[in-house]
């Protein structure tokens, strides 16, 4: 059995968790108030320094979970999503729409896995 790597965690969650070479990770936008292009942009760059900080990058992501409010994102999402993964290198990937995130303000959302090392 290996042993589970936690960083950042708190009573409820933890920033990340990695086990047997696989980065748990989810990430929500540090800004309630900004549009959904912004939101995204610094979701995704939260969550980059959290794959590296675990041994991991964008470029090694296996599955990644979008969440969004309002399906009308869509397009404005994947244009963020898009320049930031690297070509070649698009993990398995769904997008649903949810009636609400936990707090009202974020419209997007990301859980993901990526391969450490």
């Amino acid at each position: 059995m290996s042993d589970i790597q936690r960083a950042g965690t708190t009573r409820r969650y933890s920033d990340f968790c990695v086990h047997n070479g696989v980065v748990h990770c989810v990430e929500v936008p540090p800004d309630e108030t900004a549009d959904v292009t912004t939101q995204t942009a610094q979701m995704l760059a939260s969550l980059e320094r959290y794959l590296i900080a675990a041994g991991s990058g964008k470029d090694r992501l296996l599955m990644a979970t979008l969440y969004l409010v309002d399906m009308a994102d869509y397009d404005a999402v994947n244009a963020v999503w898009d320049d930031w993964v690297p070509a070649g290198t698009a993990p398995c990937r769904a997008c649903v729409q949810v009636v609400r995130l936990a707090n009202r303000g974020w419209r997007v959302e990301v859980a993901v896995q990526a391969a450490v090392g």
